[in-house]
């Protein structure tokens, strides 16, 4: 499994850190008071137990870890040691390129709801150690959707706050904080995005922070054609309201790059942001995205075992892919739902493979009108008088686009559509992608 290595070398340190500890003294062998040694060695034998994948061994040393009988001081000890090992490992992440949005959709995805409020607080208590300056814009808009904030007294440590909120026994407080520490300690290093806390002030002036980079004027006018394509009930209108918005987004992005080589965003370079894709049918999701990131100059790379692709571009299309691919999965889901099941002729269930086939079409043929879109928008600019230098430009973005992706992933490779096996489905997909031709009435500039 990803990350075992570092899952033990914690196990390890902490073994060497506690010791043996000492049942008669007042002190363990490394001047730590006895109790707080006997229970870090507890929590270190949990935790080496789910590390070996034994749940037998866990559940006995779990309730170790939890047992009441022996009295509040050794609760209090164990409630500050978790609290401590929470923030530990949540500080590990971030050093190996993790955000906050990334770590709360892996405990999501590996354990649940409970684990995923614990780890919020965890990272909330983490996060108090910085001030405002030192954390990058990107950043705090992540904590904020996140919800990620210290709603506890000062004085209260967040375990127990947690706990009492969530109104569940002791005992699988600590089981949940326990999983939690094994997952985020095992969690691989990442490309790092966005400037750690500590660190945002001392990398000079930070990007602006997720949908800035379009003007609030388009952004407003993209939501609202969105809005309409996703509540209409015809997928003629859905699609003409989403051809709108790419239009829209397209010809903001060109005016962002003619800024660019004109010197007024000498500093704009590509990023990468990370975007879930979640089960099921991740694949047809993951063509989905790579469809939009497509028609907006971006490219993407797929970790699928940890719920996410990486879309490499520049601000302002990033922007782009992310409000499109959103709206375009619920557009997508709405008519995958609308088509219904499908049985084959011995009444079995061929429902999977229809929708997997019905939504990798889909994004096959909406990538395609897409990038049509933004290559009538495209060549529209080209013969404006602002635009003479417009091809050589996108030329030179696209070219650090790619640049980009050799930086951050070296090994990547392209890898062929996934398989279609239910041409009924892909077919259907097709046509519900195909409906209405993506033409936009009138001209639409920002």
């Amino acid at each position: 499994m990803v990350g075992t290595a570092n899952r033990h070398r914690m196990v390890e340190m902490q073994r060497k850190r506690t010791g043996s500890g000492s049942e008669d003294g007042t002190r363990g062998p490394n001047g730590r008071p006895a109790l707080q040694e006997r229970v870090a060695f507890a929590v270190t034998e949990a935790l080496s137990a789910l590390a070996h994948r034994n749940p037998r061994s866990f559940q006995v040393a779990s309730a170790r870890v939890a047992d009441q009988s022996a009295g509040e001081g050794w609760r209090l000890t164990t409630e500050h040691l978790l609290a401590e090992h929470l923030q530990a490992v949540i500080l590990g992440a971030w050093d190996r390129g993790w955000q906050p949005a990334d770590v709360v959709r892996i405990v999501s995805r590996q354990l649940g709801k409970r684990q995923v409020t614990l780890t919020g607080d965890a990272i909330a208590a983490q996060m108090q150690r910085y001030t405002p300056a030192a954390i990058d814009p990107r950043w705090a808009s992540q904590l904020a959707d996140l919800e990620a904030r210290v709603w506890w007294r000062p004085e209260e440590n967040h375990l127990r706050a947690w706990a009492e909120a969530q109104a569940i026994e002791w005992a699988v407080v600590v089981s949940s904080a326990l999983q939690v520490l094994d997952l985020l300690a095992q969690l691989p290093k990442l490309e790092k995005l966005v400037p750690i806390p500590g660190t945002a002030a001392a990398t000079g002036s930070a990007p602006p922070p997720q949908s800035a980079a379009i003007s609030e004027r388009v952004l407003a006018r993209v939501r609202a054609l969105l809005a309409k394509a996703e509540s209409t009930t015809f997928p003629a209108e859905a699609e003409t309201f989403t051809a709108g918005a790419q239009a829209l987004m397209a010809r903001h992005s060109i005016n962002h790059a003619l800024l660019a080589a004109h010197g007024q965003r000498s500093s704009e370079e590509p990023n990468g942001r990370r975007i879930g894709i979640d089960s099921p049918y991740e694949a047809p999701k993951a063509i989905l995205l790579s469809a939009v990131a497509g028609a907006n100059r971006c490219r993407t790379a797929w970790s699928r075992d940890l719920g996410f692709s990486t879309v490499i571009g520049f601000p302002a299309d990033l922007d782009a892919v992310e409000l499109l691919f959103t709206s375009l999965l619920v557009q997508a889901t709405t008519a995958m739902m609308h088509a219904g099941s499908r049985t084959d002729g011995y009444g079995r269930s061929r429902t999977r493979s229809f929708r997997h086939s019905f939504l990798t079409a889909y994004a096959s043929r909406i990538g395609q009108r897409l990038t049509e879109t933004t290559g009538t928008q495209t060549a529209r600019a080209a013969t404006e008088p602002a635009g003479r230098n417009l091809l050589p430009v996108l030329a030179a973005r696209s070219e650090a686009v790619d640049e980009a992706v050799a930086a951050m992933f070296p090994g990547m490779k392209d890898h062929a559509m996934a398989s279609v096996t239910n041409s009924e489905g892909w077919f259907s997909g097709l046509s519900a992608a195909d409906r209405a031709a993506l033409r936009v009435d009138g001209e639409l500039r920002d």
